[in-house]
């Protein structure tokens, strides 16, 4: 007899009930809105982070220690909390945890707690934009750009769900721009061909569409969308169809014009004939 299990292939818990959780994409007021963006807000919003706060368990099984039971690996992940600071600053992914602080005394009630990332603020560098900028990081955000060679290949690398930042998208939009658009280093066009070679293949990874909605958040995406869309004057359906029979009348008489004249000088061309034929003496008639 088979049974049915409860965990999927990669330890997590399987849920009863297929329905999914209605994303505000589902809302009627964005859904209208093009699907670069919404390709955006998947990966920014729906898609699950790296493991910052937590190590993930590699295989699918694991045994426990104190009663030798083979149990499936279950990778929980932690998932901290992002305040309105976070946005104005480079974190790195980390994030306000929360959890509780085991009793020494197994008969005391355990206290909730809030860990919270050590914050400084440092000078950060962007070699496609030539600009410094002073900034609110963590220690993990300073490892990260070194350990990805430079600001630029850190951003252009993560995705939005690891970057966790409003400052750090925006600023991932102006690098795509200043090398889609190569409005890097105008003065200097031979550092401006050397900067757009060493990150151009980032660009294979987006459109032109795409890179102009990423970063924005949800009220920045609806005011472009309205702003593009009274940009838009719309015109009348029937000066449409008025034009449209202007042109096939136009063609029409062009036609009978066309057929007349033809028609014309097969008239000619047979009365000539005839009147010759009359007069040849030589002809059988």
């Amino acid at each position: 007899m088979r049974h049915c299990s409860l965990f999927s292939r990669d330890g997590r818990v399987n849920r009863l009930y297929k329905f999914e959780k209605p994303t505000i994409l589902d809302s009627d007021l964005y859904k209208r809105l093009p699907e670069a963006y919404k390709k955006f807000y998947k990966e920014w919003r729906l898609t699950l982070p790296s493991p910052v706060h937590y190590k993930p368990k590699q295989g699918k099984w694991e045994k426990n220690l104190y009663s030798g039971q083979i149990n499936p690996v279950q990778n929980i992940p932690i998932l901290p909390l992002y305040p309105v600071e976070s946005n104005e600053g480079l974190w790195g992914g980390e994030g306000v945890v929360k959890g509780y602080v085991k009793p020494k005394n197994k008969y005391a009630e355990k206290s909730a707690k809030l860990w919270f990332p050590i914050l400084k603020r440092s000078v950060i560098y962007s070699e496609v934009l030539d600009k410094r900028m002073s900034t609110i990081v963590t220690g993990r955000t300073i490892d990260l750009i070194i350990d990805h060679h430079g600001l630029d290949n850190y951003l252009l690398k993560s995705k939005a769900c690891d970057i966790q930042s409003e400052l750090g998208l925006k600023l991932k939009r102006k690098i795509l721009m200043a090398l889609y658009y190569k409005t890097l280093y105008k003065d200097d066009p031979a550092k401006q061909e050397e900067i757009y070679n060493k990150y151009k293949h980032y660009l294979a990874d987006y459109t032109e569409e795409e890179i102009e909605w990423y970063g924005l958040n949800h009220y920045e995406a609806l005011r472009k969308f309205e702003y593009l869309e009274r940009s838009v004057v719309p015109q009348p359906l029937k000066h449409q169809f008025r034009k449209e029979l202007i042109e096939e009348m136009k063609q029409q008489v062009v036609q009978e014009a066309l057929s007349k004249q033809s028609m014309e000088q097969q008239v000619k061309a047979t009365s000539k004939t005839s009147w010759i034929g009359k007069m040849n003496p030589f002809s059988k008639s």
